[in-house]
């Protein structure tokens, strides 16, 4: 089976900073400094990092120490904006590089390296909805794990 995925411009750098703060301030949020830090620490991590690394960084960056609480609202306010996704299974986060497009996340999460892999799947989220709502249950936003191993840990090379 093929995967049906739909187009949209991942960003980078900069133009991925300049993406996540339209989108909060289109949902009616204000892009303060302070959230700028943190989305500017998330984007730096290659894989799900938890709030408490992001709160680290963060600190760094503005040489004094964060309260975890408040990086822990302000990555709740982005998952909820679509600028950031949660990966349950890591209790962590990652910066979405495509933040103007909604849709189910599918996550492919390696259980010996961690490495984790966003996808996206149009068919298989359509019908992941379709199942739900066909018991009754209004699905709001589907996320789906699936945990293995990747390519690099299954052939014995990462």
């Amino acid at each position: 089976m093929s995967a049906q995925t739909h187009d949209h411009h991942h960003h980078a750098g900069v133009a991925l900073a300049e993406a996540a703060r339209d989108v909060v301030v289109r949902a009616g949020d204000q892009w303060t400094d302070m959230r700028a830090k943190v989305f500017e620490a998330l984007a730096t991590f290659d894989q799900p990092a938890s709030a408490y690394d992001v709160t680290e960084l963060v600190s760094k960056l503005l040489g004094r120490r964060i309260a975890a609480n408040s990086v822990y609202r302000i990555l709740d306010l982005f998952v909820v904006n679509n600028v950031a996704m949660r990966v349950e299974s890591r209790n962590g986060y990652l910066a979405n590089a495509h933040p103007e497009c909604l849709h189910d996340c599918i996550f492919l999460v390696c259980d010996n390296c961690g490495r984790t892999t966003h996808i996206d799947d149009d068919s298989i989220a359509k019908r992941v909805r379709a199942t739900a709502s066909a018991t009754g249950f209004k699905p709001v936003r589907p996320i789906l794990e699936v945990r293995g191993r990747c390519g690099p840990c299954d052939q014995g090379t990462a």
